[in-house]
């Protein structure tokens, strides 16, 4: 119903120029005013509503349209995405699953499980005692499909392509109802293997403005926390020059909103603070990067000959030793992690990490340190710089190499 909206309001209010210039903005201002028109006026609900029966028709029109706006959507995901370091092998959503819905009708259908109430929708009972107290809309009363029925036919088709391990939903708390209905309908069909589905969801970031105004897109962020930091670094009097400043910002600020955005529960709630975001000191992911690039200028300075033949033995100090055993719980936090989906035991560690490397630096010398002690020690830091640097990387981060404050 959305792309219905949308559709329509593109015929009402939409200009060809403004969508190749900048399609998913254009797009989005459209959408705006499309919902704000079809409050008041009916007709505009009414013809939205038309344009979407066409699309699920197979209408050749509404469904070049559709494919438009889709192709220029992706073409702005993969470059946004790819400032982000990440790659999809493959876009494929809901609308894929047009057709294949029906055949899911059909199978549901063929089961005994559907339903059709007094107005006419067809639904899925998943009440345990048979009442219809509980149930899900597969099909509405003109025949079209909704959400969960294109779900569904999605679910299946994966299995069917993949055979997968698991299938992890990544989508925000409000969908949650949603995902149970999705696994709890395919397990009544039969399907063992919606055990294996799971939705990991996600809370909402308040308070997150930029300097163009209150709506926040993706890209808006990633210029604004780039422009943030290449201030802040200017105003560092240690800073050395870099061949690519834009770039190294652009990676420190997004160390610093990935670490902010995963410190809790994915599935918390929180509020933004740009001040507080891109702190270099505290709990951090500014922290984080300038605590690796500290730990990488140090193994530059001395070289590697340090760590040849190294004696572990002269690491007797309790910080040392409080460093190997927290190195030695990293392979338990990625268990865990991996076990329940929550990147916040990672960033846990590594800011604890971080924290003990920060005052090692200051009172385990390297210099003028016996050279087995001094041997011990640089490795010591290179290990915590290589966990740093590793486990960065496994949520989504870049460390760079800069000179530190």
């Amino acid at each position: 119903m959305q792309f219905g909206l949308l559709g329509t309001g593109f015929q009402l209010f939409g200009y060809e120029e403004k969508l190749q210039s900048n399609p998913l903005q254009h797009l989005f201002e459209v959408y705006v005013q499309v919902n704000k028109e079809a409050t008041d006026d009916k007709n505009i609900a009414k013809l939205a509503h038309e344009f979407f029966c066409r699309l699920e028709l197979g209408d050749t029109q509404a469904l070049s349209l559709w494919q438009r706006f889709r192709d220029l959507s992706i073409e702005e995901y993969i470059q946004i995405y790819k400032r982000l370091g990440i790659h999809f092998d493959e876009y494929s959503g809901e609308s894929f699953y047009r057709e294949k819905s029906r055949d899911v009708l059909k199978l549901l259908d063929s089961k005994g499980l559907l339903q059709e109430t007094a107005t006419g929708n067809v639904v899925v009972d998943l009440s345990e005692t048979g009442d219809l107290s509980s149930i899900c809309t597969v099909k509405r009363s003109d025949g079209t499909s909704l959400y969960a029925t294109r779900d569904l036919a999605a679910a299946i088709d994966r299995m069917d392509k993949y055979n997968f391990d698991s299938m992890i939903y990544v989508a925000d708390k409000g969908q949650k109802r949603h995902f149970q209905q999705v696994f709890q309908i395919l397990k009544i069909m039969g399907y063992e293997w919606a055990e294996r589905c799971q939705h990991v969801a996600f809370g909402i970031v308040k308070g997150m403005k930029t300097r163009r105004g209150d709506v926040t897109f993706l890209e808006d962020v990633l210029n604004e926390v780039q422009s943030r930091m290449l201030q802040n670094m200017a105003s560092i009097k240690t800073t050395k020059k870099m061949e690519n400043p834009q770039e190294t910002a652009e990676r420190v600020g997004l160390a610093a909103i990935i670490i902010q955005d995963f410190r809790g529960l994915l599935l918390s709630d929180y509020q933004f603070s740009w001040d507080r975001v891109l702190q270099s000191r505290g709990d951090t992911g500014v922290f984080l990067q300038y605590t690796h690039a500290r730990l990488y200028s140090l193994e530059e300075t001395f070289g590697c000959g340090y760590l040849n033949d190294v004696n572990v033995a002269c690491l007797q100090e309790p910080q040392s030793v409080s460093i190997l055993q927290h190195l030695l719980g990293f392979d338990e936090v990625l268990y865990k992690s991996s076990q329940d989906l929550q990147p916040k035991h990672i960033v846990s560690y590594l800011l604890t990490l971080s924290h003990l490397a920060a005052k090692a630096h200051k009172t385990l010398q390297v210099k003028d340190s016996p050279a087995d002690v001094a041997a011990a020690r640089l490795h010591l830091f290179s290990a915590i710089r290589c966990v740093l640097a590793n486990g960065m990387k496994l949520l989504g981060i870049t460390p760079v190499i800069l000179e530190a404050p």
